[in-house]
């Protein structure tokens, strides 16, 4: 069985529930510390367990969810997440609601690695990846539109992400089970493409989400302690901030490819920076609603780009997985980090220092976009040069049909042999394979005596 989807909404669907959790860990973090007891650093440190257990979920599928498939991984994936955030929304002591988010945090991750590995084999990833960020962008931004209004302690949030992960569960039935053995046995598969530019791609992603995650996790304390807002005034600046991420996320879906990867990634790393150290440093509505619907505005399109970017870098998936992980790991680190830099030396202090990290880590990054630049955004296309494997994977496994260009393609010029003999044609087929077993051949023939 292919592993490529059919469609590209349940991938979009699974998507949403796995990331919903970090998007609404501000109101998470700020609850648990209003309403348990917690000071800003232990509710910090739950809220890092939380995506640090969903960084370990995706470090464990990676490479896996060929094999074991797309539904099985999903359907598990979203169990964890309603049972885990469900029990920590009835759970009323805090060794229980610190077990139950870690278990949800699994899901959330495991959910977060099918989708990626979906991602990854969609036609056009950077397309699917900013699908993706729009629905999750606009759930959340409901979400924060009405918790305050609603109360609920630190239930009510932990109670939408699991009813989230049911609502997502019928979207498993469209999605792919497990590869066929003889599909999965490509001598191709044990390699890891591109291993520089992904190691480099992984580090600088673990660095920029920390940085973005450790302001995010703090935004709602800068708002209400700093700033001087209430609680339904900063979820209505959050929720204007993910409506301006959602027409961020819809511009790049327009843009696309027209100029690479590198400029958005870049020039948008660079906008982040200072937005950062905007809303870092707010003391009134103006300057926090402006800071946070910026850096909302440009967070999601960069990170759309740095999806795409990973998944173009293997086709399986696994640059995309491995990337996300290691994403997610910074992502665990940024409320625990914020939460110590706040209360140590300020949020304006704290902003500077996460917006001199962001800086640093834009000249990889975008120097990896820059010597990619030349792969095509769909991923298992064949390129000029190092076509050859591409072809060859695509020919010795079932999941990647149409990826190899047809006869005249600009990329991959392939030139049609005219044979005369049956027999000469089977020993071409027969030999033409890695292996030289039949079906192998990535050659095209025809014979003039059919």
């Amino acid at each position: 069985m292919s592993s490529r989807p059919r469609t590209a909404w349940p991938v979009v669907a699974v998507f949403t529930a796995g990331y919903l959790a970090s998007y609404l860990l501000p109101t998470i973090v700020g609850r648990l510390s209003a309403h348990l007891g917690l000071t800003a650093a232990q509710a910090g440190l739950v809220g890092s367990a939380l995506l640090l257990s969903s960084a370990s979920a995706g470090f464990t599928l990676a490479g896996r969810v060929e094999r074991y498939g797309s539904r099985t991984p999903a359907r598990i994936g979203l169990v964890l997440a309603a049972l885990g955030y469900g029990s920590a929304a009835l759970a009323g002591s805090v060794p229980l609601v610190v077990l139950s988010v870690v278990v949800g945090g699994f899901g959330s991750g495991a959910a977060t690695a099918v989708a990626a590995a979906g991602i990854a084999a969609q036609r056009d990833p950077h397309r699917t990846s900013s699908l993706g960020l729009l629905t999750v962008s606009a759930t959340a931004g409901a979400l924060y539109l009405t918790i305050p209004h609603l109360g609920g302690g630190h239930r009510l949030p932990f109670a939408a992400v699991a009813l989230v992960a049911l609502l997502v569960w019928p979207a498993t039935a469209r999605l792919n089970g497990p590869t066929a053995p003889e599909e999965s046995a490509s001598p191709l598969t044990g390699r890891l493409p591109h291993r520089r530019s992904g190691l480099v791609l992984a580090g600088g992603m673990l660095v920029w989400s920390m940085a973005q995650n450790a302001l995010w996790g703090v935004s709602s304390r800068i708002g209400i302690t700093q700033a001087g807002l209430t609680e339904v005034t900063v979820g209505a600046v959050f929720a204007a901030a993910l409506g301006a991420g959602l027409l961020g996320v819809m511009g790049a879906g327009v843009l696309g490819a027209r100029v690479g990867r590198a400029v958005p990634i870049g020039l948008g790393t660079v906008i982040i920076s200072g937005s950062i150290v905007l809303s870092s440093s707010a003391r009134d509505l103006t300057s926090f609603a402006t800071g946070e619907i910026l850096w909302n505005t440009v967070y999601p399109v960069v990170l759309s780009y740095l999806i795409g970017l990973a998944a173009s870098l293997d086709v399986r998936g696994r640059w995309a997985v491995l990337a996300g992980s290691a994403s997610s790991v910074g992502v665990a680190c940024g409320p625990l980090l914020g939460s110590v830099l706040s209360e140590e030396a300020g949020y304006p202090a704290m902003g500077l220092v996460l917006g001199a990290a962001t800086l640093l880590v834009a000249a990889p990054v975008t120097a990896v976009a820059l010597h990619t630049g030349g792969r095509p955004l769909v991923p298992g296309s064949v390129r000029r040069r190092g076509g050859a494997p591409a072809a060859l994977l695509a020919a010795t496994t079932g999941s990647l049909s149409g990826a190899v260009p047809k006869l005249g393609s600009p990329e991959q010029p392939v030139t049609e042999l005219r044979v005369r003999r049956r027999r000469l044609v089977r020993s071409a087929i027969r030999t033409a394979g890695p292996d030289g077993g039949p079906g192998q051949s990535n050659a095209y023939a025809s014979t003039s005596d059919r």
